[in-house]
């Protein structure tokens, strides 16, 4: 066990290196220079498609509204990451690390831009009737690179069933037995079954779950968070000095902290950040690719503001909340300092005794829409590999291994999720960055439709 971790150690190292770091990065900065700052400039038109708004003439071809589209991608993207991510990440990175958390979202949603873009472009209707995009796709049809394709279906099937099933089926038992004393088998058998039941339907069905439960488990959780915030009103400009203090100074210890470096902080926020973003890791294009749109910008546009939703707002509240109510350095009844969920767990019952009823709830709901959206990224990802036919067996081995999930000790799980979150952004950055071209061209003729919509 010891040479595995030791081993995981080194590839996350390698995989989160500066290669990465950079890529990330420069892809964020250059998209964001080409579409001359689309994020900011068309943040709330993108908000105002995504709930029907817009000035947008009648839908185009897709299996599923913009709306559900956008809920299905953060049904994957809000989940234990927005709670525990968040935790770990100031555990390990210092509070710094939520600084490039928000820069990598801000700069990542041109990026998520540029990869909804695309996989709606080069997205084509399947045997079974469905649409099939993303960056394997893409990367096929826009670059002949079917390696690099590979690579990506490859990263993301494995990846579904790491961080998009087994961490979710495992924090939702640990929630459960820790308030309820739920048994952690009946919630992996309750939680497949119902998971399953869902998947039987494929992307219109998890449009509607998701489209009715992420709007649900995320304003419940806020509700939560802003009475803690209000609680300790004084305390919110502190906690938000902090984080750009220790950004570029990196953090001493304190408490049960150990100490972070500024590059411990960079490297922590940025894999943070992407894995609560989905900025750069083109899995929330898979979603974009099955909407309604009659052209691929409009979808795009809807895309980007999960980035902003999921990781300026979400994990921001998040921060701020383990911020002010300074929980760091509290240790658990086994003897071990508290982190992830229990750590933010703690920071709500500092407030109010039911506190830790609040983020139960958000983790089972999070953690339940969260193995939708990711079955689905892996359904299309296995579909490109091995075809159609095999996604009846992906979706039962996709639920089958939720059971496992819930009962075993995944310590290493995160590990091994930050690492192929990180090979999965490889082949799609690579991809975007090889047909900017493509984007920037057709973008320019895309915002002449806009303005001249919104003149009407």
């Amino acid at each position: 066990m010891a040479a595995l971790e030791m081993g995981l150690d080194i590839l996350y190292e390698i995989v989160w290196g500066y290669p990465l770091l950079i890529l990330i990065s420069a892809a964020g900065i250059y998209l964001t220079i080409i579409l001359k700052g689309i994020q900011f400039r068309y943040l709330w038109y993108g908000i105002k498609v995504a709930v029907g708004g817009g000035n947008q003439p009648g839908e185009g071809k897709g299996d599923i509204s913009h709306f559900q589209s956008l809920m299905t991608a953060l049904a994957a993207t809000i989940g234990i990451g927005n709670i525990a991510g968040v935790s770990t990440a100031v555990v390990i990175g210092g509070y710094g690390a939520i600084f490039w958390m928000w820069i990598t979202a801000l700069l990542g949603m041109a990026t998520k831009y540029g990869e909804a873009y695309l996989a709606v472009k080069f997205r084509h209707v399947d045997k079974n009737g469905e649409m099939a995009g993303g960056p394997m796709f893409f990367i096929e049809k826009g670059l002949s690179w079917r390696w690099l394709a590979v690579c990506f279906a490859l990263f993301g099937t494995i990846a579904s069933f790491g961080g998009g099933n087994m961490l979710q089926a495992n924090s939702i038992a640990d929630a459960l037995s820790e308030m309820l004393s739920v048994p952690p088998y009946l919630t992996g058998i309750a939680v497949a079954v119902f998971v399953g039941l869902t998947l039987i339907g494929g992307i219109k069905s998890i449009g509607r779950v998701a489209s009715v439960l992420v709007p649900f488990m995320a304003l419940f959780y806020l509700i939560g968070a802003f009475i803690v915030l209000g609680y300790h009103l004084d305390r919110i400009p502190y906690a938000l000095w902090r984080i750009f203090q220790h950004a570029f100074t990196g953090e001493a210890a304190f408490g049960g902290f150990a100490g972070a470096t500024v590059m411990m902080g960079l490297q922590v926020g940025v894999s943070r950040g992407l894995m609560t973003s989905e900025a750069g890791l083109g899995t929330a294009s898979i979603a974009a690719a099955a909407a309604k749109t009659d052209v691929p910008g409009r979808q795009a546009m809807v895309s980007m503001t999960g980035s902003f939703i999921s990781t300026i707002v979400m994990c921001t509240i998040t921060g701020l909340v383990l911020g002010v109510t300074e929980v760091f350095g509290i240790e658990g009844v086994n003897g071990k300092l508290l982190t992830g969920v229990a750590l933010t767990m703690a920071a709500f019952e500092s407030v109010f005794s039911w506190g830790e009823a609040i983020v139960t709830v958000a983790v089972v709901f999070f953690g339940f829409t969260t193995l939708l959206g990711w079955a689905y990224y892996g359904e299309k990802c296995i579909e490109y590999l091995l075809g159609e036919g095999s996604i009846p067996y992906f979706r039962f081995v996709f639920t089958l291994i939720i059971f496992p999930g819930a009962v075993l000790d995944l310590e290493l799980v995160w590990k091994i999720s930050d690492i192929f979150n990180g090979l999965m952004a490889f082949p799609n950055l690579i991809g975007i960055i090889a047909l900017s071209g493509i984007i920037t061209k057709e973008t320019q003729n895309f915002l002449t439709m806009v303005k001249n919509e919104q003149l009407k």
